[in-house]
């Protein structure tokens, strides 16, 4: 990789007379340092060149002007585009098209814009008459490739150039794989290697940013990054303590039951209000970006701050900006931030992160911590143009220190995490392009489109096109060929008898679909109208009942019907209402983010940008991280289990779980910490030295051990053994752990360690309660993810005991979970099973009435519990806790010692049959048989209280559900067990 520096004055010398007249119609005085470098690389026309540096640094005419000026100097000779600008976002070509036609107007270079949102008639004079520069999405790029393959070398033989902007927002992507393949691809389309030119913010790593731009060939790519971006920063970090609304969801159900209006302050919580408040007085008046962290949070912020426009009696200046909301909302907030007559401040996701042209902003504000250092950077890109220095407030709220706080909250780890990023920002450090991915949804993808493409391919070719030269480098020949077994079985494709590939049945109707030519998987999604006008759009499994309040596009409104046909969602205004849940996770936090945190803990600086609550937490933070030992010991005592803090970046903080789990030990993520369940520290220490010594399973073998390992579009079609490899290729980093378990084990053993207790007021309400004084609810779930906070019940079992162990009542049902059945080859419900069954909501009434009065008893209670509570909290009626005892546990102290604790192997030792495995009714009643057991011996040891088995939580002070029992189910056959009937 070679670097070009600034070469003065010089490349304006070398641009066409006509460019050097436009830059100076512009007043521009110099050519800025990116600007200057690229022109020599790109006049040359015969090699790669990357250009990094940060928003509003001038990387598209450090692209385009060398780009018109070798089209203006030497204009093409053939039919065909001269240039193809490949964008992520539909917006920035629009924003770029008005730029560059600008630039182009009196150069006879035609500009035009190619994506969903423009004409077909357009696009057939494109077709046929193909010239000048394409402005193009790669999902539009991709529908080219499939349904005018046979065109693809006329509309490609001219390319001189291709253009990738926001390149960094595709590197380690699914997005990035297929873009890869495209560029390749428009390469034998062109029949030659047509020179890349990439846009994108300032990254880790260029050599591997170089190499994702020309796979195998980094070294080659010229580098260009600017140095530029040393503005002055201005920047405070103001620190919340989360404090509850003033109506909880139960309160706010009887307000709304009685006609009375619930405002939505009323259901915001206390520091969430405070923070509006302090947006509202301070950027009230000038132009700004408010970046919050999802969706919902934009929703829910640009609500309070237009209800505190109303309430002063001023014009709203708050207007929301997400993927969900129409092309129309999102334009128009876009036109009101570069209209400098009226104040706008634009709340927003990263959709405002990339370079659509809104002009400078005042400030920037960040709610809750950043998502990475380099989308920080990007962010203040926007801030503290034209010289000025931009300006950062950062708001972050903390868990309110309650007797039954939990030691990870008590860290304050969003606070630290949010000072480790500006530390690292100020030291220049960015994160690094992710690691080299498997990509194998997106090799079907395209395999797929090069048959579309050429109407059929031999395995031969497609290997060669897509892996051998192409950008799957990584898939060699044996990995290819059971990947295409796999795709036969599933009737993607199929294969005639002189080896050609076609498509197959399901292969054809895929194909055939508009939801094609992504990459990435989108869910079905409702259309949000009012009065005939579309306001966005809604994810399908958040889609609340008629008659129920909302805010959406920073406004309140009333659902009058949902047409579940045509996928519209018909709303009026109305005054209530809370934001929409929508789908998404953030992205895994970086290594260095955390070790930085463990260096902000141990330090004793206090960073002047904090203002005195964040100074408090910062404090309050660092005595816990004291107090807990974790400056000696990684190890917390937890009652009968242990926290384990790395401190170590979300993949390493994954392959370790998955390590611990191999040995036995039932691992929950809690933050910034691993809970081992039923493990006291010293047991801890012991395994951390054993794996330490004995070396780490393979990234395979921990791979097989997630349930559900699907991520991608089309890893529904790919085989367990593939699917995999690419979870464990993508998710873990066995080298990493090892080297950060020995660390660990090594810290573990010079220090004991130090031992905290769980929650007083949790066990104090156990220890009212005598064993034999309680019914039990035994609960079986089976669910659409590993991930409580995400997972859908799909099939639930209750088995109701009376106090003294005997049986009481049964219910069981399989459940629509309205997003799909998940991992079917766990509990082997499908689609099809589950189409008809009740939801969730149906069902309500029935589950809390088994659950009324009851320990719930589940073989690992927490995600069994922490299950159950998201289900009921998405209906708004959850409860505000549960006393549970969990078999799991139970079976470490009264049952035969033994290598894993899972359910089959506990009764197994036991002799006693389990049954169906994955089957709700068959393992909540062998769980139920197991508790019998337990208890019988706890007996016998002279323990007659729950807490002092283990039970953790207190009965739920009222009923929670007002939804009465509708008697509703649908219950599977459970081979070899007669089911009790229900009452």
């Amino acid at each position: 990789m070679t670097t070009s520096p600034p070469s003065g004055s010089e490349a304006f010398e070398r641009l066409h007379p006509a460019i050097q007249r436009w830059i100076w119609q512009q007043n521009w005085p110099e050519l800025r340092p990116a600007q200057e470098a690229a022109v020599a690389p790109i006049l040359a026309g015969d090699g790669d060149v990357l250009i990094a540096a940060a928003t509003a640094s001038g990387k598209t005419e450090a692209a385009f002007l060398p780009i018109c000026s070798a089209l203006t100097d030497q204009p093409p000779t053939t039919a065909g585009f001269a240039a193809i600008y490949i964008s992520p976002l539909k917006a920035l070509i629009n924003d770029q098209y008005g730029r560059l036609d600008e630039l182009c107007a009196h150069l006879d270079i035609p500009v035009a814009r190619w994506h969903g949102d423009v004409s077909s008639h357009l696009k057939s004079k494109l077709i046929d008459r193909p010239r000048g520069i394409l402005l193009i999405t790669p999902e539009s790029l991709e529908a080219l490739f499939v349904l005018r393959g046979w065109k693809m070398g006329d509309l490609a033989g001219a390319v001189r150039y291709l253009v990738i902007d926001e390149m960094h927002s595709f590197i380690g992507t699914e997005r990035g794989a297929q873009l890869q393949s495209l560029m390749h691809r428009l390469d034998l389309a062109a029949r030659r290697r047509v020179p890349r030119i990439g846009l994108s913010a300032t990254l880790g790593d260029m050599l591997q940013a170089a190499d994702f731009l020309r796979p195998g060939a980094g070294e080659y790519v010229t580098s260009i990054v600017s140095t530029s971006d040393a503005q002055e920063l201005r920047l405070q970090v103001r620190g919340y303590v989360e404090t509850a609304p003033t109506l909880d969801p139960r309160a706010q159900a009887a307000h709304e039951t009685l006609g009375a209006d619930v405002s939505t302050d009323d259901i915001t919580s206390g520091d969430r209000l405070a923070i509006a408040d302090h947006l509202f007085a301070t950027l009230r008046g000038s132009h700004n970006l408010i970046f919050a962290n999802s969706r919902g949070a934009v929703e829910a912020y640009t609500d309070l701050l237009s209800r505190r426009c109303d309430t002063a009696g001023v014009p709203n200046e708050f207007l929301p900006h997400h993927g969900n909301l129409s092309k129309d909302i999102r334009e128009h907030t876009e036109s009101r931030l570069k209209d400098r007559s009226r104040p706008t401040t634009a709340v927003c996701t990263s959709t405002l992160e990339m370079g659509i042209d809104i002009g400078s902003v005042s400030s920037i504000a960040q709610v809750g911590a950043p998502p990475s250092v380099a989308a920080l950077r990007q962010r203040l890109g926007r801030s503290g143009r034209r010289g000025g220095p931009a300006v950062l407030r950062l708001y972050i709220s903390e868990p309110e220190p309650t007797p039954t706080i939990h030691p990870a909250d008590e860290l304050h780890a969003q606070l630290v995490q949010a000072v480790a990023t500006i530390e690292l920002l100020l030291q220049r450090w960015y994160e690094p392009p992710q690691g080299a991915a498997l990509h194998l949804s997106t090799l079907v993808q395209q395999l797929l489109s090069l048959i579309a493409q050429h109407g059929g391919i031999t395995p031969a070719d497609a290997y060669r096109t897509l892996c051998t030269q192409g950008p799957f480098r990584a898939i060699d020949a044996p990995t290819f060929a059971a990947l295409l077994r796999d795709l036969g079985a599933g009737r993607l494709v199929r294969q005639e008898s002189d080896g050609l590939l076609l498509h197959g049945e399901v292969g054809e109707q895929l194909v055939n679909h508009y939801t094609f030519y992504a990459a990435f998987a989108a869910p079905t999604e409702y259309r949000i109208v009012t009065a005939g006008r579309t306001l966005g759009s809604l994810p399908l499994e958040n889609s609340p009942p008629e008659g129920a309040l909302l805010i959406f596009a920073g406004r309140r409104w009333r659902i009058l019907t949902i047409d579940t046909h045509a996928k519209v969602i018909d709303v009026a205004r109305a005054s209530g209402g809370r934001p929409p849940r929508f789908a998404g996770t953030g992205p895994d936090i970086h290594d260095r983010i955390r070790t930085q945190m463990r260096r902000i803990y141990e330090d004793s600086a206090v960073p002047s940008y904090l203002d005195a609550t964040g100074q408090h937490l910062l404090a309050a933070g660092r005595a816990a991280y004291r107090r807990f030992g974790l400056h000696h010991s990684p190890l917390l005592g937890y009652g009968a289990d242990s926290l384990l803090f790395p401190f170590r970046g979300d993949v390493i903080m994954t392959t370790t779980a998955l390590a611990l789990h191999a040995q036995g030990i039932d691992v929950a993520r809690y933050g910034v910490a691993l809970l081992l369940c039923g493990t006291p520290p010293l047991t801890a220490a012991d395994l951390l030295a054993d794996l330490a010594a004995s070396g780490l399973p393979g990234a395979v073998d921990l791979a097989s051990l997630i349930p559900d390992k699907r991520i991608d579009k089309y890893d529904d079609v790919i085989g367990e053994n593939l699917l995999t490899r690419s979870y464990a290729a993508r998710k873990l980093d066995v080298p990493g752990t090892e080297q950060a378990i020995a660390a660990l084990a090594h810290q573990a053993a010079t220090m004991q360690p130090a031992q905290a207790e769980p929650p007083v007021v949790a066990a104090a309400a156990s220890r009212r309660h005598r064993l034999g004084s309680l019914p039990y609810a035994v609960v079986d779930v089976e669910t659409t993810s590993t991930d409580a906070r995400k997972a859908r019940i799909v099939e639930i079992a209750i088995i109701r005991l009376h106090p003294d162990g005997s049986a009481d009542r049964v219910y069981s049902t399989i459940v629509d979970s309205g997003t799909g059945p998940g991992p079917t080859h766990i509990h082997g419900l499908t689609a099809t099973d589950l189409a008809g069954a009740p939801r969730f909501a149906e069902i309500a009434g029935d589950i809390a009435a088994m659950l009324d009065g009851a320990v719930i008893v589940a073989h690992n209670a927490r995600y069994d519990t922490e299950v159950l509570s998201a289900e009921f909290a998405r209906l708004g009626t959850a409860p505000d806790d549960l006393l549970s005892l969990c078999t799991l546990t139970l079976s470490r102290r009264f049952g035969p010692p033994m290598a894993s604790h899972r359910l089959a192997n506990c009764a197994a030792a036991e002799g006693i049959d389990s049954g169906q495995a994955h089957s709700a009714e068959s393992d909540a009643r062998t769980c139920a048989r197991l508790l019998r057991l337990y208890i019988e011996r706890a007996t016998a040891q002279e323990l007659h209280w729950f807490h002092q088995i283990g039970a953790v939580g207190h009965l739920p002070a009222t009923p929670w559900v007002s939804s009465p029992p509708t008697g509703r189910s649908r219950r599977r056959p459970i081979l070899g067990i007669t089911t009790v009937p229900q009452r």
